[in-house]
């Protein structure tokens, strides 16, 4: 599904004034809940209206508007240092970001972030939020473990692909 058909079903669903719409296909999932379903549950009006998306099985560009933020290229590292990163990430898996947008450790300033280092997490675990286009987007584990680095700064943007996180499987 490509972003312009999510925004597309966006845009469909507050027209329909309903309170939540979801999708599933294959390992594609998709769910919209309006400020209406949070009035329905009984939940916390702080809470940012959130949409829940789990990557695509097969990776494709995302289409936007504009185009990504690119940050500066690092500084060249020794070949040594370059060789101890590659020992320290090994047998470790990738939290990557699935879509174009701003990273968020945490729901709201105020509160905990979702996870930190040496934390023990479980598959479907919300892990960070990714917000794009106002929406915030809870992203979740794909794996069981325990959180062995963070590699991005809160409040940052992050592109399509990006690595998150690093974790241990358990």
């Amino acid at each position: 599904m490509t972003f312009k058909e999510i925004q597309e079903l966006i845009k469909l669903v507050n027209k329909m004034n309903l309170s939540e719409f979801k999708l599933k296909d294959g390992t594609f999932e998709l769910a919209i809940r309006t400020k209406d379903y949070a009035k329905n549950k009984v939940l916390r009006t702080d809470a940012p209206q959130v949409i829940s998306m789990a990557p695509p099985a097969v990776t494709a560009a995302p289409q936007s508007a504009a185009p990504a933020p690119v940050a500066a290229p690092a500084p060249a590292a020794p070949a040594a240092a370059e060789a101890n990163a590659e020992d320290s990430t090994e047998g470790l898996v990738e939290v990557k970001s699935p879509m174009v947008g701003t990273f968020y450790r945490s729901q709201s300033p105020d509160k905990p972030a979702f996870v930190k280092v040496g934390d023990t997490i479980n598959k479907g675990d919300v892990v960070c939020i990714v917000e794009a286009m106002k929406l915030f987007n809870e992203i979740e584990s794909e794996v069981s473990g325990t959180i062995v680095k963070v590699l991005t700064e809160d409040a940052s943007p992050v592109e399509y692909d990006q690595v998150l996180f690093l974790v241990k499987p358990s």
